[in-house]
């Protein structure tokens, strides 16, 4: 264990190139296993477990190469090694690689599931409402982790940082070539992460406003507050129950200023709800720009916060209500 301090610190671009190649071969492992379940079980089934699919993919990638004390594929392929900065630069023991498979695997994962769950919501909403917010917490704190590794070159990735693991090179330095800066890109972070700051100070003053005026007005109507648009309540808009309004035909439907009777039948075969597969009714918008019926889309992030589509989060709270399209 001597000779391991003369082995020089990986430098940043080997660091980089090993996490973008380790990302491809997880992602390229995940398609493979997806489309071999498709195949086998239907895409009905892949949708259901799409979370587990993933999880399966990175336990059986990490667990194989960091369970058995392996560079990974990426770190093979820039020639670095991983070495505990709490152990006197040596390996990282079994149980620093464990707990890195695991925090790398499982955490996501039960996030996810919690978020999604539909007794939790009922039982807990204070519990429910912090686990939804706690991803963003976590992105924010990779991403001011990737800015200091872009400034100072060290810790890659969050986990990695916590338990104190760190790359060395078998590539000599050559003292008469300066490695790569990525300063500037850590500089775009930081703002990056000071205009999130600024834009969730902004949207916290506007929730709190629009708390404030639907407050007002149960006051005033002795109804229960909730959220408004253009200050009026979205009830006034949309007052549905998914759970109970039955389906009915799109010429039927009183929440749109279009004449959908005066439609032309190739143009009406493109309004269908990708959800229900039928013609949409109490057409709604999501963050990310997809239409849903109403009463399917809301039945779906009651089950999964997430779009169908795109798979983006998905805000029940910030649905929008679409009348000409």
């Amino acid at each position: 264990m001597a000779g391991l301090p003369s082995f020089p610190r990986a430098q940043q671009a080997q660091t980089i190139r090993a996490n973008q190649r380790d990302l491809y071969h997880v992602s390229s492992l995940r398609e493979q296993t997806e489309n071999v379940l498709r195949s086998w079980l239907g895409t009905r089934w892949l949708t259901r477990w799409d979370k587990e699919t993933a999880l399966l993919t990175k336990l059986v990638y990490y667990g194989v190469v960091l369970g058995r004390g392996n560079q990974t594929l990426g770190e093979e392929y820039t020639d670095i090694w991983q070495y505990s900065s709490f152990e006197d630069k040596a390996p990282p023991s079994d149980r620093i690689r464990s707990a890195l498979i695991f925090l790398s695997t499982f955490p996501s994962y039960i996030l996810a599931k919690w978020a999604a769950s539909p007794r939790l919501n009922m039982k807990y909403p204070r519990v429910a409402k912090f686990i939804k917010t706690l991803p963003l917490y976590i992105d924010v704190a990779a991403e001011v982790n990737l800015a200091i590794f872009y400034l100072k070159g060290t810790y890659h990735d969050l986990t990695k940082r916590l338990l104190g693991l760190q790359h060395m090179s078998s590539i000599p330095e050559d003292p008469h070539v300066r490695p790569p800066s990525y300063s500037l890109l850590g500089v775009l972070l930081a703002v990056r992460l000071l205009y999130r700051l600024v834009s969730h100070i902004q949207s916290w003053r506007e929730d709190t406003l629009l708390q404030g005026k639907g407050k007002q007005h149960a006051d005033r109507e002795g109804v229960a507050p909730g959220l408004f648009i253009d200050e009026k309540p979205v009830s006034d808009f949309l007052d549905l129950d998914p759970a109970n309004e039955p389906a009915k035909p799109a010429e039927e439907d009183e929440r749109t200023i279009l004449d959908v009777t005066a439609i032309p039948d190739t143009v009406r075969a493109g309004r269908n709800c990708t959800l229900c597969l039928e013609e949409r009714t109490d057409s709604c918008s999501t963050e990310c720009g997809h239409l849903f019926c109403w009463n399917c889309i809301v039945g779906w992030g009651r089950e999964k916060a997430e779009c169908p589509l795109c798979r983006q989060s998905l805000n029940l709270a910030r649905l929008l209500p679409i009348y000409n399209l």
